[in-house]
């Protein structure tokens, strides 16, 4: 559970089955073109920068920055916040980011990601805040 919120877990195919099963062991995973070398996120088998299909699974970082978020108050019986975070290796995950006070996020604000486990327990890759500079 997120911040006292029910989550529901995704729906894993072929294709995100790796990166769910990296998740279970508290790893976030990202797609890699061995041909225009650059990550991507959703997970596919051709990259969607130049349709290759030379991808490779990579282990992210998990840093990130706030590119942007909504607060959601309304029609939930638990406020969480929505948000795309730009990861360091540069795709940009739509994700919730948990664990802190939703009145002080901010664009740009430093995040790392942290694991939270759904309904079925399948973990799925959140966001928390983080001290710039801070280990992680």
């Amino acid at each position: 559970m997120a911040q006292g919120r029910e989550l529901h877990p995704p729906a894993i195919t072929p294709e995100t089955k790796p990166f769910f099963d990296a998740a279970a062991r508290g790893v976030l995973m990202l797609k890699y073109c061995d041909d225009c070398q650059r990550h991507h996120h959703y997970p596919r088998a051709l990259c969607p920068h130049c349709f290759s299909e030379r991808t490779r699974w990579t282990e992210a970082s998990g840093n990130g920055r706030i590119y942007t978020f909504s607060v959601l108050r309304a029609g939930t019986p638990t406020p969480f916040a929505l948000a795309y975070v730009q990861l360091e290796e540069g795709p940009r995950m739509m994700t919730n980011v948990v664990d802190c006070d939703l009145d002080a996020l901010d664009i740009d604000q430093p995040v790392r990601v942290v694991f939270k486990p759904t309904t079925n327990g399948t973990m799925i890759p959140m966001f928390t805040p983080t001290m710039a500079g801070a280990a992680t």
